[in-house]
């Protein structure tokens, strides 16, 4: 199984602003059968996610992933082609007209949120993950997903658009940046010319976990990204934590082992995919 990622540079201008990133995993080029299965880390992910994925019947099905505070582990084991829509955080509730804080650590049927236009999202989706060959071309999904979601934001209030907006950006501020390390949630929502209950509030309704529960998730997930073994203390500073023992405490907290354990590959067990959510 290959994993292809498209990121903003490479999705239209109206989908960027609501998509973060699209993952879809289909056969290799090589035809080779995968492992029989393997280990897949869900990372604790502050983002709400469309995911189309195959249910243990062997039907597929479209589930809205809301943001996941604690890491998953699951067993993953050969399927047919499947897909990851990740939306920014804090736009989830604007394409769904639900608050995200509803979606937290849960996996929701999609017609539950979208209504009717989910089936036609879903026989659309179906028609190019369901060839039989497998092979499924990005640029025709990343088409067809911005035909089938960029309709759902054009009837919101122009106030909620506002707050999503500024949600975005205080998301900006609480994330580190190249040669800029992130803004104290204090300092965010003072420079945004809002109290941090305001921003507070915000978050609970456009993102689902509060600001200091997102830059905790950011920490996590940018460690993720740079680990490796022996550099911790060198991790820890970069990524805003008072020290190594601060890393360990949150890391721990979130993943269910410690750094070193994890990077030594000692883990939770894992749970079968159908059961996550």
């Amino acid at each position: 199984m290959e994993i292809i990622a498209v990121r903003p540079p490479l999705l239209p201008p109206a989908l960027r602003t609501l998509v973060s990133g699209i993952d879809l995993a289909r056969p290799a080029a090589d035809r080779h059968p995968d492992p029989v299965e393997r280990i897949v880390v869900d990372q604790p992910d502050h983002a709400t996610s469309l995911v189309w994925r195959w249910a243990p019947d062997g039907r597929s099905e479209f589930v809205v992933l809301g943001p996941r505070t604690r890491a998953g582990y699951h067993l993953h084991r050969p399927a047919p082609p499947c897909l990851r829509v990740r939306l920014h955080p804090g736009r989830a509730h604007l394409l769904l007209g639900r608050p995200a804080r509803d979606l937290v650590d849960q996996a929701v049927p999609a017609r539950a949120f979208l209504g009717g236009p989910a089936d036609r999202f879903v026989r659309m989706l179906g028609g190019l993950l369901q060839r039989p060959d497998g092979d499924v071309e990005p640029t025709d999904l990343v088409a067809t997903l911005a035909e089938a979601l960029t309709g759902y934001l054009s009837d919101r209030p122009v106030a909620q658009v506002r707050q999503s907006d500024l949600v975005r950006r205080a998301t900006a501020l609480l994330s580190p940046a190249p040669g800029r390390r992130p803004e104290p949630v204090r300092a965010a929502a003072r420079r945004l010319h809002v109290s941090e209950r305001q921003l507070r509030n915000l978050f609970d309704e456009a993102v689902g976990v509060s600001p200091r529960h997102f830059v905790q998730i950011d920490r996590v997930r940018g460690v993720l990204a740079r680990a490796r073994p022996g550099r911790l203390a060198e991790l820890a500073d970069g990524a805003g934590y008072y020290d190594q023992s601060h890393l360990t405490a949150e890391f721990r907290r979130l993943m269910g082992v410690p750094p070193g354990a994890f990077l030594a590959g000692r883990r939770p067990a894992p749970v079968a995919c159908h059961q996550i959510g």
